[in-house]
């Protein structure tokens, strides 16, 4: 069992009689206790809004807010704590640089880019923002094995093109994408780079000031933080130039009755009361992963990952998406069975307590691409283990065995 294990209590839970062996970490990760308890205990004695009172309970809940904004800029190596701004998730972050920077910065015959490969948060956006300006959304083709073609993304990169919207790890693929030479390349464009990192931060060191990127974007969930918190960080000179995505409470400065002046930033990001509990839960997430060492939870999802293809591939008639190239991947695999659809495959899993993941994983263009109408996928975190791996093949044999 992993040493991790018993710091997560959902993980003793059993499912349909059967102890529950979680693999759907790169849609939702689980908490751990401490996470969990730090909620309680913002709740029980510290709940106030912030900015607002002068009060102790609003000054202790505004410094567990604002320290937390500090835990996770030096956590992704951000300049400055001003950089990072609280959202309720990656989907709002990215939509925030559609609208906040996209539609008050591109113009007709502009160009965003993107791949075939990304999450829908990472493309409709950028669809409805170029539709409502006359840009245009143009697309970087992938290689054969679906992974990132640098050569497509040097022929793509026009004088035309203002923004490059990329994930930084594919959520099918598991890929990491080569996102600091995709930087580099886009800075000689003058072109700026959106990174969609969900994929990225719960699985890998990152860190934003090395990158050479403009906005990035991740949420809590999935690095073992609560629901309903995400992060935006934005290069602080792009920032101050930014215009607000929401209007209302706690981002003004000054109100006339004909207009509004806007706070300094992150407040001026921020309107009315943010999740500050799960700021302050993100901050424990963080503190947790950093006692374990991104290093090592990078390395333990490469361990499984590596073991856990070399276990599918002898599977006949299993084909797994993306490039089986260990050295460039993340804790999760996607794969497909020949004459079995994906939703059953998870449905019989689910009978013996093993969670998967199985459909398109909000990433219909690559399916589409791939001619598959969907696929399962298997995601693992720092409390997975080899033996969690061996009850999944097991369980696919018998799923493949009743299927077929």
């Amino acid at each position: 069992m992993s040493k991790y294990k018993r710091d997560f209590p959902i993980l003793n839970k059993q499912v349909n009689g059967k102890d529950l062996v979680y693999l759907d970490n790169a849609a939702t990760s689980q908490s751990p206790s401490i996470v969990i308890e730090a909620i309680s205990d913002f709740y029980r004695n510290h709940r106030s809004n912030v900015h607002r009172g002068i009060h102790m309970l609003s000054e202790e809940s505004t410094k567990m807010y604002e320290d937390a904004r500090k835990k996770v800029a030096k956590f992704i190596g951000a300049r400055f704590f001003e950089e990072i701004i609280f959202t309720k998730g990656t989907t709002e972050s990215l939509n925030r640089v559609a609208i906040g920077y996209v539609l008050n910065n591109l113009k007709k015959g502009d160009i965003v880019l993107t791949t075939l490969a990304e999450h829908h948060s990472n493309l409709v956006p950028w669809q409805e923002e170029t539709r409502m300006v006359g840009a245009k959304l143009e697309f970087i083709e992938l290689n054969i094995d679906k992974t990132f073609n640098i050569d497509n993304f040097k022929k793509k990169l026009t004088p035309e093109v203002k923004l490059v919207a990329i994930s930084h790890v594919s959520n099918v693929t598991g890929e990491i994408f080569p996102v600091k030479r995709i930087c580099k390349l886009a800075k000689e464009n003058r072109s700026l780079v959106s990174v969609d990192g969900a994929q990225a931060v719960s699985h890998m060191p990152v860190s934003v000031g090395s990158l050479g990127c403009a906005f990035y974007s991740f949420s809590g969930h999935k690095m073992l933080g609560p629901m309903g918190i995400g992060v935006l960080w934005v290069r602080k000179e792009i920032l101050e130039n930014m215009e607000p995505y929401e209007y209302g409470g706690g981002m003004i400065d000054v109100v006339s009755r004909d207009s509004s002046t806007w706070a300094k930033i992150p407040h001026k990001f921020e309107a009315g009361t943010p999740n500050v509990v799960g700021a302050v839960g993100l901050a424990v997430a963080v503190e947790y992963l950093e006692r374990i060492g991104m290093k090592v939870v990078y390395k333990n999802g490469v361990e499984l990952t590596a073991y856990a293809m070399l276990e599918l591939l002898k599977i006949e008639g299993l084909k797994i998406i993306g490039s089986t190239d260990i050295k460039n991947r993340v804790g999760l695999v996607s794969f497909s069975v020949e004459g079995v659809h994906p939703h059953d495959i998870a449905s019989v899993l689910d009978s013996d307590g093993i969670a998967v993941r199985a459909g398109q994983h909000c990433a219909r263009l690559l399916h589409e691409d791939l001619g598959i109408i969907a696929s399962t996928r298997a995601s693992f975190n720092i409390y997975n283990t080899k033996e969690d791996i061996d009850s999944l093949i097991k369980g696919l044999k018998k799923s493949i065995k009743l299927l077929r």
